[in-house]
């Protein structure tokens, strides 16, 4: 039977609004979940959430972002319409005819001035349309400033799950769920909950300078090879937790790779190997922190990343979960 506690965890922490920068109603949810579990919670400059449980063992750094992509208004022009920038990646032609909703309430559809829909227009050449008749109304709306995120309502049955945020709410998700079973763990854990990746992997890096662990795994989300015509990727969904071996921000750790593939052969835990030819994780900066740290990471296969309806199997999620609790659990100073 599926988990309904993972469920109920993982709506809760989707349909929290947090872009970028303003991941605060996230970090709210993170800091109520691991005090409960009796870690000590502490957040730094960055916003980043680091719960500790001091341990004799190595010292391990367990990361998941908060932060999800979203827009920011830039102004609004003489019309009424908010044109607006992009935080984090967006790809502007699957833009047009989404909703998009504000951090104060306000909701609106981003709409574009080039006449087919289905060519990829400059930034410069979409809105928001929040139903302001001129400059002066939209701007009691929307502030410079001001950022939004997609609208994209949570629905899961007893196979999978769609919602907006998934990268990276479920990796945090993933992150609460395993810390259940790790406050047994003899090692020196932290788990990060890092502000910014979207824009840079910034807080993961500031809080791994802080910590400098032996080692780290990044948990987040990476892409499928088995969608009709897509990139070719082996990676499927439905069929376990992913090993990531690389990917543009990283080559990770063959000994973390290891631990990773035998921890999960061990235990019986389904996964699969990784390779993501596009985009980054937060290993990527961990990695690069001080003198240096041995990063990888564990992905969960979604589809329809950096979208309203991202789209993920409960299975995979609880053999990440399972693949995450047992690494807490595993003897590192044996590699």
């Amino acid at each position: 039977m599926r988990s309904a506690k993972t469920i109920r965890l993982l709506k809760q922490l989707t349909e929290a609004d947090s872009p970028s920068g303003r991941e605060g109603e996230v970090s709210d949810i993170v800091v109520r979940e691991a005090g409960k579990l009796g870690y000590e919670v502490r957040t730094d400059a960055m916003g980043s959430v680091i719960a500790h449980k001091p341990g004799n063992g190595a010292r391990l750094m367990f990361d998941a972002h908060m932060d999800e992509i979203g827009i920011i208004a830039s102004f609004a022009d003489e019309n009424g319409f908010i044109r607006f920038g992009a935080v984090g990646g967006l790809s502007t032609r699957e833009l047009a005819k989404r909703r998009v909703r504000f951090l104060n309430g306000t909701a609106g559809v981003i709409g574009s001035e080039e006449e087919e829909f289905n060519k990829k227009p400059q930034l410069s050449k979409l809105y928001i349309d929040i139903g302001a008749k001129d400059k002066a109304s939209a701007e009691k709306m929307v502030k410079t400033g001001d950022m939004a995120v997609f609208d994209g309502s949570f629905y899961s049955n007893d196979e999978i799950v769609i919602s907006k945020a998934l990268d990276d709410r479920a990796g945090c998700c993933i992150l609460l769920r395993a810390m259940e079973t790790a406050v047994k763990s003899e090692n020196d854990l932290y788990f990060v909950f890092s502000t910014q990746e979207e824009v840079g992997l910034r807080g993961a890096k500031t809080a791994a300078f802080s910590i400098m662990p032996d080692y780290a795994v990044a948990i987040d989300v990476t892409d499928t090879g088995d969608t009709p015509s897509c990139p070719p990727m082996d990676v499927r969904l439905g069929e376990g937790a992913a090993v990531k071996l690389m990917d543009r921000s990283v080559m990770c750790d063959v000994n973390v790779i290891r631990i990773l593939t035998e921890t999960a052969e061990r235990e019986g835990i389904r996964y699969q190997r990784e390779i993501m030819a596009d985009g980054g994780t937060d290993a990527g900066a961990i990695a690069l922190t001080g003198a240096g740290v041995r990063a990888g990471a564990i992905s969960l296969p979604v589809r329809y990343i950096h979208s309203p309806s991202e789209l993920a199997a409960i299975s995979d999620i609880e053999d990440c979960i399972k693949l995450t609790a047992a690494v807490c659990m595993a003897d590192w100073r044996k590699i």
